[in-house]
């Protein structure tokens, strides 16, 4: 099969079925429209060009202003071209030139059931026009002879003797036998391949083709060839697509979230550049450059793929930025260790990254397992989440090891000082003794109130759930002056069919989210604008001025596939953590311990969410934004947590059993300058963003404030000692 070079006029073809991918075959021509102009000089196009201004003409020949036939000149004279092309439309006019073809004494002119498809792909480098196709139906029931579903296999491949793109179709055997009936009667005429009334390609039939093998040729590039074996591939489609999910930004709250966003994040990076400077002296300084090579590699990376930078993937540059200050804290506080013991300063440096290389490992790896799992399992949000998180561990290792290092080792061979603390940090968090194993008990009862406050309040108040997770539409509307929910809930009651929305204060009282479920299992393509005239007339009866700032549909099929998709990414990440975990450690009892410290931590975050919402003064809501900050505190917490383990590892090395509890509690001890610099670093960050990051963002940050808070304190406080609890003897945890 050979598809033609040059569109030619007006062959007719059988129409294809809608919404499949079909074969059809061309018929008959017959006398067209553009034959009769073709034979009156009178009317020809040369004649009305000299004899009519161009807008005379457009006005006496509205079809032929915008579309360009598919005509040929010969001694002066136009005559119509052969094949199933009709003409040349701009993109614009498509709408204007169907509705022309549309007018019944237009298609008296043609056979009673020609249709007329455009082509998907562009006629002219530009982009700018398509083809008009003319398509015959010869079928009482107006389904195509032959549809997509019995292609078994369609691949772009080359030619057999030239390297041209092209592409390899296969039939089963009833198709194939009326692929070559089909050929056989229609040798030199074209078929089409249609989907969703948009032509895809109309090559000409060069010969009879039996076995069901065949290869359609012609001027493609591969991504073209890929994806016409794509659509052959696809087979019958029941229906057409349909938006299930949408959501529109309007440009005063997107300005708006661009000017918080830039604004919080630059204070916090000048928060966090300034303490690492307070805390670590010169060495803060090292670590300040490879934090901004960090971010320079992630948004390069990020750029590269084109992705966009939604929440989720600012949930992970703020992980990515805490595990970037977490190993160069780890190495910092190793080499002040060896300091301390009167090392030189050139082979503490030595040791110091020697001796943290474990814990910077086994915590980045449990991280990039996690990004791992959650990127082959997760949808959208989490996706996004996991992406950042993966490239940024990368980044991060590369940044915070060998960067630094380097810095390091020339300063030190041009017999330079280094500083690793300042005179106010030198003897910070030294000989502390807190004895955290002897006070579990306590720990355990704090949480407990904590986690059953939490589940009685969902017993009776349950979450407030966002549009994500319930299905629906939710608006963010701005009026000028503060207006009450429950006024507003009433005036929209009856506007929305009778069903009452959700209204929620966004904000201050002068902004409000309107949630509503009113018609959204329709499935109309104008239900989107008969809601929002809802919307707009219930509010405009009863308010002189607002705005509508921004709006959300998700269809419930797929706010129960958010839903599903962000547990089930979720358990199976626990489950490799604790087996990896298990396996690094030798001892369940480790991956045990970290489980329930992260189960600990989401239910607390969980917990808070239930108790106080309605309570305090900005969202939150369970949405897709707190699945990303679910998942942030989640990969903190364990990124603490084996870091710990890893102390408590290396203090047991030749430890007794009478030594266990003492020998867990200076282990602990000694991480409390690491997990206090690395926590303080990015609980800066977040209360940045959340006290200028706006009020669309705030329930984000609060929910990473709350998961930080928690996960430090549960790796020292929740993690530890259940791993105490489930262990006889300390040589079962060495």
């Amino acid at each position: 099969v050979s598809a033609p070079e040059e569109p030619a006029l007006p062959g007719l073809s059988d129409e294809p079925a809608a919404n499949d991918t079909t074969l059809v075959p061309e018929t008959e021509q017959q006398e067209s429209v553009l034959d009769q102009l073709a034979k009156d000089p009178a009317t020809s196009l040369d004649t009305l060009a000299q004899d009519q201004a161009a807008v005379d003409f457009a006005n006496e020949n509205p079809l032929f202003a915008i579309m360009r036939p598919s005509v040929y000149q010969e001694a002066g004279n136009y005559y119509p071209g052969q094949g199933p092309v009709v003409g040349i439309v701009a993109l614009r006019d498509t709408a204007k030139v169907k509705q022309y073809l549309d007018y019944p004494r237009v298609r008296a002119l043609f056979p009673p059931r020609t249709r007329f498809l455009f082509t998907v792909k562009p006629f002219d480098p530009e982009g700018k026009f398509v083809q008009v196709v003319a398509i015959n139906v010869t079928t009482r029931d107006g389904v195509a002879p032959l549809e997509g579903d019995v292609v078994t296999d369609a691949r772009q491949t080359f030619g057999q003797f030239s390297p041209t793109p092209e592409i390899s179709m296969s039939m089963s055997p009833e198709g194939a036998k009326q692929w070559r009936d089909l050929t056989r009667k229609n040798i030199g005429k074209s078929v089409a391949i249609v989907l969703d009334d948009m032509v895809y390609s109309f090559p000409t039939v060069q010969s009879e083709i039996s076995g069901g093998s065949s290869q359609i040729t012609g001027n493609f590039t591969m991504n073209e060839a890929r994806d016409l074996a794509n659509i052959l591939k696809a087979g019958k489609l029941p229906a057409p697509a349909r938006i299930v999910e949408e959501a529109v930004v309007g440009p005063s709250l997107g300005q708006e979230s661009v000017q918080y966003g830039l604004i919080s994040f630059g204070i916090a990076l000048l928060l966090v550049l300034v303490y690492m400077v307070f805390w670590y002296s010169f060495a803060g300084l090292v670590a300040n450059i490879a934090l901004f090579a960090n971010l320079f590699f992630i948004m390069g990376v990020l750029a590269s793929l084109g992705a966009v930078l939604t929440l989720p993937g600012i949930a992970g540059i703020v992980l990515i930025i805490g595990m970037s200050v977490d190993a160069n804290v780890l190495i910092f506080e190793r080499i002040r260790e060896e300091l301390a013991v009167g090392k030189g300063l050139r082979l503490a440096i030595e040791d110091g990254y020697k001796n943290a290389y474990s814990s910077i490992i086994d915590a980045n790896v449990t991280s990039l397992l996690t990004g791992i799992i959650l990127y082959t399992f997760g949808t959208g949000p989490i996706r996004g989440f996991a992406t950042v998180l993966v490239i940024g561990i990368i980044t991060s290792l590369f940044a915070a090891i060998f960067i630094t290092r380097l810095i390091f080792i020339s300063r030190l061979d041009k017999n330079k000082n280094i500083r690793f603390f300042s005179s106010y940090t030198e003897n910070a968090f030294k000989n502390m003794n807190i004895d955290f194993v002897g006070k579990r008990k306590i720990y355990y009862l704090i949480s407990g109130v904590v986690i059953l406050a939490g589940i009685i309040s969902f017993s009776t108040r349950q979450f407030s759930y966002g549009v994500d997770f319930i299905g629906g539409r939710s608006y963010v509307v701005r009026f000028e002056e503060d207006k009450s929910t429950l006024d507003v809930r009433a005036n929209l009651t009856d506007a929305f069919g009778g069903l009452p929305p959700e209204v929620k204060t966004f904000g201050g009282g002068h902004q409000h989210k309107i949630t509503t479920i009113y018609l959204i299992e329709e499935q109309d393509e104008d239900v989107d604008q008969i809601v929002e005239n809802a919307l707009v007339a219930g509010l405009g009866a009863n308010y002189d001025n607002f705005e509508i700032m921004s709006s959300q549909k998700v269809g419930p099929t797929v706010a129960n596939d958010i839903r599903a998709a962000a547990i089930w990414a979720v358990l199976f990440s626990l489950l490799v953590i604790f087996l990896y975990i298990v396996l690094r450690f030798r001892r369940w009892q480790y991956g045990l311990g970290a489980l329930v410290a992260i189960a600990h931590d989401v239910l607390v975050v969980l917990a808070c969410f239930s108790l106080f919402y309605g309570i305090l003064p900005f969202s939150l809501e369970i949405d897709q934004a707190f699945i990303a900050a679910v998942l942030t505190v989640i990969g903190y917490s364990i990124n603490d947590t084996v870091v710990v383990f890893d102390r408590i590892r290396e203090f047991l090395a030749g430890k007794g059993k009478k030594e266990m509890v003492p020998v867990i509690n200076r282990a602990l001890n000694s991480t409390i300058s690491r997990t206090f610099n690395t926590s303080f670093t990015i609980f800066i960050v977040l209360l940045a963003i959340f006290i200028f990051g706006g009020e669309v963002i705030r329930g984000f940050s609060f929910a990473l404030l709350i998961g930080i808070v928690v996960g430090t304190y549960s790796s020292i406080c929740i993690a530890t000692p259940i791993v105490i609890d489930f262990t006889n003897k300390a040589e079962e945890l060495k």
